[in-house]
This record gives structure tokens, C-alpha cells and sequence, in this order.
């Protein structure tokens, strides 16, 4: 019997402590999913509130979970990384991890579960997924994230790449 599975694309960020965090984060990931597709780690500022730049990227595995089961466990991650949800929505934290993409699926789901994630508009977000999946697709708009990265208004600006210790 095959199981059905779909790629999922995850993206991660932090700017408390990101290095420890984001690296528990894709230890835990590939524990539980196995061999993880992971772009360049990059630095951006804090969008949404004033607060130390962030540390983000994609990941990229397949899986057959369902969006629910996935969410799910990935706040379980965020919340044993200490990521507090009694504090407002933007503002600094542990550990931040969005499926932005599963499948071909468009979700909408307890909690702020939302596929495609609403933040493939930010470059934080489509830069390091772009490395990984640039022909990825859309679900709502039916193109690639090469096609919306190279109309990207800040596609051109200067990107800050750093490595996880």
C-alpha cells in the first residue's frame, strides 16, 4: 500500500536566542520526517514591531499527515522551544514555524492555520523559499514562486546570509 504524500514547505524564524532555537527546530523536523530540504539562513529585520532582526528560512520534506496533524505538531515544537503565546501577536519570539505550503492544498483552520501563509507577500518569507522551491506553485494564484519572487519589490535589495552554529 503507497501512501500519499505531499511536500510541505515550512517557513522557520526567530530572534530570541535563534541560533539555539532554529537548530532544535530542524534537529526535531528531521527526527520526526527525515531528510529535510533546508535553504540558506538569513538575516532580516523585525517586520510588524521594533525588536531584534530575525533568523529565517525554508524547509522543505514530504509527508502524509494532514495540514492539521502537521500544525498541530509544530506548536508543540514551538511551545517546548518556550515560544509565548500570552504576548502579542508580532513581537519577539523563540520560535516561529508557518507551513506555507502543502501540496496543491488551500487551508483554512483553528488557530491562525492558513495555506498558503499570507506572508509568501514578505521577502523573509519567499527569498529562502524561492532557493529551495522555485518551482513551487501557488495554489491561489497559479505561479511559480520564481514568478513571484523575480516581481518581488525587494527582490534586488541586499540579503544578509549567515550559518546556524
Amino acid at each position: 500500500m503507497t501512501q500519499n504524500l505531499n511536500r510541505v514547505y515550512l517557513s522557520l524564524g526567530s530572534n530570541i536566542e535563534p541560533e539555539t532555537h532554529l537548530r532544535a527546530a530542524i534537529d526535531a523536523l528531521h527526527a520526526q520526517f527525515g531528510d529535510l530540504h533546508l535553504s540558506s539562513v538569513y538575516r532580516t529585520e523585525a517586520v510588524g514591531f521594533e525588536g531584534p532582526a530575525f533568523l529565517n528560512l525554508a524547509i522543505g520534506f514530504d509527508t502524509d499527515w494532514t495540514p492539521l496533524q502537521l500544525d498541530r505538531w509544530l506548536h508543540a515544537l514551538e511551545d517546548k522551544q518556550g515560544r509565548r503565546r500570552d504576548v502579542e501577536r508580532y513581537s519577539s519570539r523563540t520560535l516561529d514555524i508557518d507551513i506555507v505550503l502543502f501540496g496543491d492544498q488551500v487551508v483554512e483552520g483553528p488557530g491562525h492555520l492558513q495555506i498558503p501563509r499570507d506572508e509568501l507577500k514578505y521577502a523573509f518569507v519567499l527569498a529562502p523559499l524561492v532557493e529551495i522551491a522555485p518551482d513551487a506553485v501557488h495554489p491561489g494564484s497559479r505561479q511559480t514562486m520564481a514568478v513571484l519572487w523575480n516581481a518581488h519589490p525587494q527582490r534586488d535589495a541586499p540579503r544578509e546570509i549567515v550559518a546556524l552554529d
